[in-house]
This record gives C-alpha cells, sequence and structure tokens, in this order.
C-alpha cells in the first residue's frame, strides 16, 4: 500500500495470498482471508471463555458452544449467499446451484444468513444446558459475534465487496479489480473497513452491557441491541456499496437492504417483548 499524495486517495496494490504450499502437485494458497476468518473464530473463543469464567459456566461447555458456533455461521452464511444472491442460478441449473455451494472455493457468504442461522445452532445448545437458557447466550454471543468484522477485514486485503466511486481523502483504489463492471480502477469506498470499525465498536457497546448492566437487563436485550444497532447500519452503508449481484441493479432497494429491514424491525419487537418478560427472564439467572 502506498500513498498517492498526502490527501488525495491511497493505492491498495496487495497481495491476498499469504503463502502457497505445492501438495503432490496440488497447490493449497494460505490467504489473508482465510487467516481473519479463523482469527474471528479465535478471538471470540477467548472472549467467550472470559465469560464463561466471570459467570462460573464449565470452561469444557466452551468447545461445544465453539462447534455449533461454527457450523452455524458457515453454513448459514453459505447457504445464505447462494439462497439470496444465486437464485437466478437456483432456478436455472439446481445441480450446479448446489455443487457450487457445497465445494471450495467457499468465497460466497452472506451475513444476513448467518444471522439467522446462528441463532438457531444456539437454540440447540441451549436445550442441553439448562443453566444457559436460549436467551442468555444469545447474549453473550452478540459480544464474540462482533470479531466476524474481521472477516471484512479479509474482505479489505482480498480487495474485494468494496463501494462505490468517490473523492474522499480515504477513497481506496484497488488496483487487483478484473471485474469489467468495476473498471475503471477509481478510488472508491473502502466500505469494508467501514464495517470492519462498526464491529468493533459494537464490541466494545455489548461488552460494557454485559459487564455493567447484565445484572438488571432481561436476557436477550443485549443480543437485540446488536442485531438493531447491526442492521440499521448495514442498511445505510449499502447505499455506498456494490450490488453483489446483477438483478440488484434493478431494485430500488438492494438485496441487503431489503434482508436488513426485517431483522431491525423483528428484534425491535424482540427486545419489547424481553422487556416485558422481565421477571421471567431474571427468575432464569437464578
Amino acid at each position: 500500500m502506498i500513498l498517492e499524495t498526502a490527501l488525495s486517495y491511497i493505492v491498495w496494490d496487495f497481495d491476498p495470498i499469504i503463502y502457497t504450499f505445492n501438495i503432490f502437485g496440488y497447490k493449497l494458497p494460505i490467504t489473508w482471508y482465510g487467516l481473519m476468518f479463523a482469527m474471528a473464530f479465535l478471538v471470540g473463543q477467548q472472549v467467550f471463555g472470559y465469560i464463561f469464567k466471570t459467570e462460573g459456566k464449565p470452561s469444557s461447555d466452551l468447545d461445544s458452544l465453539t462447534v455449533y458456533m461454527v457450523l452455524g455461521t458457515v453454513i448459514g452464511a453459505r447457504v445464505g449467499h447462494y439462497v439470496f444472491y444465486e437464485w437466478e442460478l437456483l432456478f436455472s441449473d439446481p445441480f450446479r446451484w448446489f455443487v457450487s455451494m457445497i465445494i471450495p472455493p467457499f468465497a460466497g457468504l452472506a451475513s444476513h444468513g448467518a444471522s439467522i442461522a446462528i441463532p438457531i445452532a444456539l437454540y440447540l445448545y441451549s436445550r442441553k444446558k439448562p443453566d444457559q437458557p436460549f436467551f442468555w447466550i444469545l447474549d453473550r454471543m452478540a459480544i464474540v459475534v462482533s470479531f466476524a468484522g474481521l472477516i471484512r477485514l479479509g474482505n479489505f486485503l482480498n480487495s474485494e465487496i468494496y463501494g462505490l466511486p468517490t473523492s474522499l481523502p480515504w477513497g481506496v483504489k484497488f488496483m487487483n479489480e478484473t471485474d469489467s463492471r468495476l473498471l475503471p480502477v477509481v478510488p472508491r469506498h473502502p466500505t469494508q473497513m467501514y464495517e470492519f470499525l462498526f464491529c468493533m465498536l459494537l464490541f466494545v457497546i455489548t461488552f460494557l452491557m454485559w459487564k455493567y448492566r447484565r445484572h438488571l437487563l432481561p436476557n436477550g436485550v443485549i443480543f437485540c441491541t446488536f442485531m438493531i444497532l447491526l442492521f440499521t447500519f448495514r442498511f445505510f452503508v449499502e447505499f455506498v456499496k456494490n450490488n453483489q449481484s446483477a438483478f440488484e441493479n434493478d431494485l430500488s432497494l438492494n438485496m441487503g437492504q431489503l434482508l436488513s429491514i426485517p431483522l431491525v424491525l423483528g428484534n425491535i419487537a424482540l427486545m419489547v417483548y424481553c422487556f416485558k418478560r422481565k421477571p421471567d427472564m431474571v427468575a432464569e439467572r437464578g
């Protein structure tokens, strides 16, 4: 990365591959994106470990919880991408749609899909843990899911999923662009960094809510706060992002915005519900 002028724009010419292993003639690249994806889980697990230790939960439960989280995140994000953004392929060639979804490289991941699958996975986990009710675990999960912002940092390192052209001084020229739809290469909004920084802010907000207010707030409120803030931000940042699929060009709002609206409204309703059943939620904590 170099700065062309002090207040002009940033040139981003970065190799997304850290190292390539040659195994029996098959090249296996290790990418920065993959590293950031793994880091999101590793850092999240450490924070979850701190939360469990602070609240007196068995550390042995953490491994089981991590498995549920990983499966929910990866499966949900992958299926979500193909359902929300590749539905044209589903109708034209269902077999290729399915095969493309389940085989590497796993480039397409949708946060909206993960936001649906993770609560399902955690519900299945909580059914086996009477001392960790569903809404209780959702609140703690919201804190560590903020580290999924590291995946957006991986997108930046990969020079992908960035925004529309801009004249702002922090606009970025992504020099590795080959998609004819996004040529010529011009300074663009680094929307991946916007999302990464906002997720770090969400971590601070949700962690402080847990640390200082968890005994006063009904279970579920931290999770709802996280979801409302995340997808409200996601709705507005989409105005400066490129559409991920061609069909979105004919829509007044793109797919990311259309999916964000029900998630925001649904979690506002859920937060009201959590406050209304506050006595029951407090009783759940014992």
